[in-house]
């Protein structure tokens, strides 16, 4: 009983699943700096599936395109099931994370473009515009109770925005053609699913089958794949009864483990491999490289923060419940780690040049480094401080 209870409590610590990312990262760059870095790197682009389906991928794009729609899927049911019922059920706090979003996409990419306009370096204006949703959240998993749900929550749903604006961005600036054949199908998919969740079909089954295929026609239509995920969960019915469980809740807890455990620690080995060479060092000090760092350690922080703080004094949101400023800063940090998406369209911007790619990989992993460590930090920080003053607070009034 005690050991059942022990593996419960395992599986259920987003901190414990934050500390296995972290440990993967290293073993990730560790294989890709030895001699099994050959190795590796032909497994990820190893080719598997089903040709005559159109299903036939790189190891690396099914992680980044099939896995990583799961995670989204769970993702975009925590989001959908805190607007419905938790600390986004109001247009004041559910605002707030796009007002946040928008600033953090907008600051980063002007300080990349002053540092690059002009230079053939200037089409990879967006790199620094993409927050990595699976690393963030899984630092501020690792802080447990030292920041308030509220924040998790706000960070989860800035960071979705974020990457929809990336989606965008990536469909828009850096897709050679969309396939408006799939996109009429999507759009068909997903109007099943709304009539599905209109008619109240309560087996979340009746969801899942129809987002496979809706996966399948938006991967072939030049979108990224894993909005896939996210239009899915927002079509799966909630209720606000406590006593209840509706079709997202079930389905969200059978998807805590595989996502946590086995999906993300995934994503760290295939994306992490990135192979230190003599050079890379002073690459960060170029404006290439400067525009990337800044753009993310900086450019997220202030216009996250500098936008929110415009939503907040016009009326138009509200602080995350129970939150401060200096949180809201940890906040901004955190989004500064790009990682994935940002080194897709680091790939995408200087197609052909592995050179300018290997440069771009190493300074978003540089910025994701500075950026994840302060707001670890800043956080940490904030609760003790809090604390401290709590204390304080205490004893002024016992003594007066």
């Amino acid at each position: 009983m005690i050991l059942t209870k022990y593996f419960k409590n395992f599986f259920q610590s987003s901190e414990t699943s934050g500390i296995l990312l972290i440990i993967c990262v290293f073993i990730s760059l560790f294989i890709a700096n030895s001699s099994a870095s050959e190795s590796f790197n032909n497994l990820l682009h190893l080719d598997i599936g089903f040709e005559s389906l159109g299903l036939k991928f790189s190891v690396s794009h099914w992680i980044n395109d099939g896995l990583m729609t799961v995670f989204f899927l769970l993702v975009g049911l925590e989001i959908k099931r805190e607007v419905v019922e938790g600390e986004l059920s109001t247009i004041k706090s559910a605002s707030l994370p796009i007002f946040a979003a928008i600033g953090g996409m907008l600051f980063p990419a002007i300080i990349y473009f002053l540092f690059n306009h002009g230079t053939p370096y200037a089409k990879g204006w967006a790199i620094p515009m993409a927050t990595d949703i699976a690393f963030s959240l899984a630092i501020v998993g690792m802080l447990g109770k030292a920041v308030p749900s509220s924040i998790k929550i706000f960070l989860a749903a800035l960071a979705i925005v974020d990457d929809l604006g990336a989606i965008l961005i990536i469909a828009f600036f850096y897709t050679d053609s969309l396939h408006w054949a799939y996109l009429g199908i999507c759009v068909l998919i997903i109007g099943l699913l709304i009539l599905f969740n209109y008619l109240k079909f309560k087996n979340y089954f009746y969801y899942l089958i129809p987002g496979v295929f809706l996966w399948y026609f938006m991967i072939h239509s030049g979108i990224h794949a894993t909005i896939a995920g996210v239009i899915l969960a927002f079509t799966i019915p909630t209720n606000i009864s406590k006593n209840i469980p509706s079709p997202l809740e079930k389905l969200e807890s059978k998807l805590q483990i595989p996502v946590s455990f086995f999906i993300m620690p995934i994503f760290a080995l295939a994306n992490t491999d990135i192979t230190f060479h003599t050079g890379m060092i002073d690459g960060l000090f170029t404006n290439f490289g400067a525009g990337i760092i800044l753009g993310l350690f900086l450019g997220k922080i202030i216009g996250i923060n500098l936008f929110s703080w415009i939503a907040i004094k016009l009326g138009f949101s509200e602080l995350p419940y129970k939150s401060r400023w200096i949180q809201m800063m940890g906040v901004g940090l955190l989004a500064g780690i790009g990682f994935t998406m940002s080194i897709f369209i680091a790939l995408l911007s200087f197609r052909g040049s592995t050179d300018l790619q290997d440069e771009a990989k190493f300074a978003i992993l540089a910025a994701s480094l500075i950026s994840g460590f302060s707001g670890f930090l800043l956080l940490k920080y904030s609760r003790r401080k809090k604390i401290i003053l709590s204390e304080y607070r205490e004893e002024f009034n016992s003594r007066f």
